[in-house]
């Protein structure tokens, strides 16, 4: 299923508007360092709302994001809703 370089048990960061509210994703960030952040569009968020799941399952949560399975070190991928496609840019 997963084309990604990450294995499927790599812990990435949510929030639980994503994991609990299904909130689509629109937001994915793949910093420097090598870690995954997956966010809907909730902003203002506190450092409960943040979840820790693996790779495996926001792929099941949301299977459009194996397009971002080459989203270089450094860049974000945004989308307006659900249904628009990735629009990939470098981070600043």
């Amino acid at each position: 299923m997963s084309k990604f370089k990450d294995i499927l048990n790599t812990a990435i960061f949510t929030t639980k508007h994503v994991v609990q509210d299904n909130s689509p994703i629109l937001y994915v960030y793949h910093y420097d360092d090598g870690s995954w952040q997956f966010n809907g569009s909730e902003r203002d968020l506190k450092d409960e709302d943040y979840k820790v799941i693996s790779l495996g399952e926001i792929l099941e949560i949301d299977k459009s994001l194996i397009e971002l399975e080459d989203l270089p070190l450094g860049f974000e991928a945004i989308r307006t809703s659900k249904e628009q496609p990735w629009s990939v840019i470098a981070s600043n």
